[in-house]
């Protein structure tokens, strides 16, 4: 079941595998495809134009031009170090890149140990570790109490900080782009704290509008004032009215860069964001809790953004050179306004009206995912609540039911909502969860083998058109690609109809997981079932020498 360039006999392939007619799983991938992205290829996207870094964002092949097969692991991969063992160390030989460990480790980001990367927690802004560098913080934001709970930490390094701040109740979504030697996200995921591969270039970040309680940049380098304060602009859409943005490094009170700062310093003033504090080369600024002051006249020839723009609209999503108003959201959801942390998770958002009934819709939702994680528990014998399991994904996750369900597990989930379906990201961010826009007829901008466990309610309607029976993309991919995201040993969960089910079940051989199906749990209307299906630990055969 090789599959080749040639897209006719791919198309015969993803054929065979739908229908269960083939004998054999789908070929292993080339050793050297151990850790691709394929919307995040170097050689493919190197060809691009450089303009305001346009090569380092994603870029998918379309899917005939993608070879059909199965990412295998590297030589000498180990099922990973547990959470919370391994937000302090990995096992070097699942992703044995040295580079970082050689250039960084004077900075404490990680260093090689026997058989383990060991990360004692610094950055090269806080070289004394984490721990220390957030207590600084917290005397002039509040970081504990739980005011603040979801923060985007920029060009996240290794992601210790979005690791140390879990301590303190604060979940942060931490993204860098694939650098050629670093791996920086793979990093983060393998010890168990959001990440995932992104670049802040000629596009909008694929996150709602007004999500984020803290905006976090360490020596990040992004020019914020650059193109008239664009990326300003960006930071601004997604910074929650009376949330911080702290930046440090460059170019806070950094040597040859008096203008840049002063440029900065200008920005922040023309929207009216407070200096709350410059401490050393750390800046923190508080955004304004009303609606932006923007004064007519600026330096930067800032204006107001038309009523047109919906500040939410993100995927693939250009850039604007405007700011964002405030007044397309209605309700609580500014700092001091939004339920503190836990209570924010139950609390139906205002957001939540983007749907008729939505508050309704919103706590009947709430009440069913609670049901079905006790049964997936206690019936299905999910590894859910153990050590097994720490990086959890939910492709079609709607309001975030089935991860606030989780709320006591060891666990983070990253929550996914299709591009194309209704816009509920922001709702879930307004509970104090995290996930992206993505559509799944493309893949995901992550490393391989980042999630232990992935959740998909209604599979098929992730590849069809909307309203539509036709398919957009078809079911072989999407599996392929789900295949690449799990771990070895990790477990998928698909909720749908029997006949969907059935189908799963086919593909899932393909692609070597042994699968069950399961009846819903008897509370539930409607014709689902339930499958549960395992990744096995295969390898690919050694070389002979």
């Amino acid at each position: 079941m090789s599959s080749t360039a040639d897209p006719k006999q791919r198309h015969r392939l993803v054929t065979v595998v739908e229908l269960g007619r083939h004998h054999h799983p789908i070929d292993a991938c080339q050793a050297d495809a151990v850790d691709h992205m394929p919307c995040e290829d170097p050689r493919r996207n190197s060809q691009l134009s450089r303009e305001m870094n346009f090569y380092r964002e994603r870029h998918c092949p379309l899917p005939e031009e993608t070879p059909l097969c199965l990412i295998p692991p590297p030589n000498g991969y180990k099922i990973s170090v547990p959470w919370p063992e391994s937000l302090h160390k990995i096992w070097h030989s699942n992703m044995p890149h040295n580079k970082i460990a050689e250039r960084k480790g004077h900075q404490g980001w990680m260093k090689l140990e026997g058989p383990y990367f060991i990360f004692p927690g610094g950055g090269t802004m806080f070289p004394d570790g984490a721990v220390q560098y957030i207590e600084k913080l917290g005397q002039y934001i509040p970081i504990s109490g739980g005011t603040l709970r979801t923060a985007l930490d920029m060009g996240c390094g290794v992601a210790s900080f979005g690791g140390y701040l879990l301590n303190e109740g604060i979940l942060t979504m931490s993204f860098a782009p694939r650098d050629s030697h670093k791996s920086q996200i793979q990093f983060a995921l393998e010890r168990g704290i959001p990440a995932f591969v992104a670049m802040l270039g000629t596009r909008r970040l694929p996150f709602p509008a007004l999500s984020f309680d803290l905006v976090h940049c360490s020596r990040c380098l992004i020019p914020f004032t650059a193109y008239n304060a664009t990326y300003f602009m960006e930071v601004d859409r997604l910074l929650r009215p009376g949330g911080y943005l702290i930046i440090s490094g460059p170019p806070v009170e950094w040597a040859n860069q008096d203008k840049e700062w002063a440029d900065l310093q200008a920005v922040a003033r023309a929207l009216c964001y407070e200096l709350i504090a410059v401490d050393g080369n750390t800046a923190i600024w508080k955004k304004p809790a009303v609606d932006s002051c923007l004064p007519n006249q600026n330096e930067f020839g800032l204006q107001l953004c038309d009523e047109s723009d919906d500040p939410s609209a993100a995927w693939y999503f250009k850039l604007k050179k405007c700011v964002s108003g405030m007044s397309s959201v209605k309700g609580e959801f500014a700092i001091g306004q939004i339920s503190k942390w836990p209570a924010r998770l139950t609390k139906a958002p205002s957001r939540a009206l983007i749907m008729k009934n939505g508050i309704d819709v919103f706590e009947a939702d709430t009440r069913r995912w609670v049901r079905r994680v006790a049964y997936y528990k206690n019936y299905l014998n999910l590894k859910l609540g153990t050590s097994a399991v720490r990086n959890v994904m939910d492709m079609n996750a709607f309001f975030g039911g089935f991860a606030a369900a989780l709320k006591s597990d060891p666990v983070w989930v990253m929550n996914v909502v299709p591009a194309r379906k209704l816009s509920t990201l922001s709702v879930i961010y307004d509970r104090g969860l995290i996930g992206v826009y993505h559509d799944w007829c493309e893949p995901f901008s992550t490393y391989p083998r980042t999630y232990d466990f992935i959740h998909v309610t209604d599979i098929e309607s992730l590849i069809k058109h909307q309203g539509s029976s036709k398919n957009r993309c078809n079911l072989v991919d999407l599996m392929a690609e789900m295949d690449r995201i799990l771990r070895p040993e990790g477990t998928v969960v698909v909720r749908d109809s029997p006949e969907v089910i059935d189908k799963v079940a086919r593909i899932a051989r393909a692609v070597r997981w042994t699968a069950t199906i399961h009846q819903k749990e008897p509370e539930s209307n409607g014709r689902e079932k339930i499958l549960v299906a395992t990744k096995t630990f295969w390898k690919l055969p050694s070389a002979s020498h």
